[in-house]
């Protein structure tokens, strides 16, 4: 059985609903996501604070979820298939969550204190490019995105650093909630 198509052998791909080049915007953006959570999975594999592995995990099925959504064109998505507002507020609080066990540095961040924190750090530039390929779609009115992915990709983001000053060493008192 082989493994591969030869589908995209001349240079075009399949969005969930329609056949596109791989230069579409959106084909940029689901490959952006998908390099995010496979950083966000390598720092997963180096953390050492059982709350970051969790915490990562369910951001990498998030991730999963939000490239589902970008994948449909939007008159085939089902609306089982909308990342709701909930996962942002979700987020916001696995932030406030570690953010009270974490003393930030008052000096600028240098990254490379310890090997899990740094891969955190480079997720976090990964989500930060991601990000803005999102928002590029978005600013065109033929593929619009929801802004709950563009608000949690920006708070992702936030995630990444605190983590990454969590797992190198800032942590005061690691709470469990």
């Amino acid at each position: 059985m082989k493994i591969y198509t030869a589908r995209g052998d001349t240079g075009g791909t399949d969005l969930l609903g329609e056949r596109v080049t791989k230069s579409d915007p959106r084909i940029d953006v689901l490959g952006e996501l998908d390099e995010a959570t496979s950083s966000i999975g390598f720092a997963r594999s180096l953390a050492t604070w059982d709350r970051a592995n969790e915490f990562l995990l369910t951001t990498q099925r998030d991730l999963y979820q939000i490239m589902a959504e970008l994948a449909f064109i939007d008159t085939t998505r089902p609306d089982s298939l909308i990342f709701a507002s909930e996962r942002v507020d979700w987020l916001e609080e696995a932030i406030a969550t570690v953010q009270e066990s974490v003393t930030l540095p008052r000096e600028f961040v240098v990254v490379g204190e310890s090997t899990p924190g740094a891969a955190m750090d480079v997720a976090r530039t990964i989500v930060r490019r991601a990000e803005r390929r999102a928002v590029t779609v978005s600013e065109t009115a033929e593929h619009p995105t929801n802004p709950q992915i563009l608000r949690y990709l920006n708070r992702l983001s936030t995630l990444l650093f605190i983590l990454a000053r969590a797992e190198d060493g800032h942590v005061v008192v690691a709470k469990e909630r």
